[in-house]
């Protein structure tokens, strides 16, 4: 079993930045994927981007890449979403993930885990 726990988001102004956290516990072996995904309203969950637990080896959705970047804190088990340059299309429930199976990690049906997600609302 993997518990995970999201905090950290808000709201804040566009333009501006958010860090959220996952706090992960339980037993995670090191091939398990952690992902961040989000759901904005009226639209599917999309994957914001993954790591290998035992690698840390990072693969971000390209549509967010250089504006979003995770990283972890191996020490505390928790991993982080720094989102930058917000905009109010940024806006969604944002939640982290566990996958222990191998599949396409793009596909948010592939996770297992989750947290109970963080709402992130970004005005315009």
């Amino acid at each position: 079993q993997v518990q995970l726990a999201e905090s950290g988001g808000g709201l804040v102004q566009a333009g501006g930045s958010l860090r959220l956290s996952c706090a992960a516990s339980g037993s995670i072996d090191s091939y398990y994927r952690l992902a961040w995904l989000r759901q904005a309203p009226g639209k599917e969950r999309e994957v914001v981007g993954y790591f290998m637990w035992s690698t840390g080896e990072i693969t971000y959705a390209d549509s967010l890449k250089g504006r979003f970047t995770i990283s972890r804190d191996s020490a505390k088990n928790t991993v982080y979403l720094q989102m930058n340059s917000l905009k109010p299309e940024d806006t969604a429930i944002y939640s982290c993930a566990v996958a222990r199976r191998y599949g396409d990690f793009f596909i948010p049906r592939l996770y297992e885990y989750w947290g109970q997600g963080t709402q992130v609302t970004v005005s315009s």
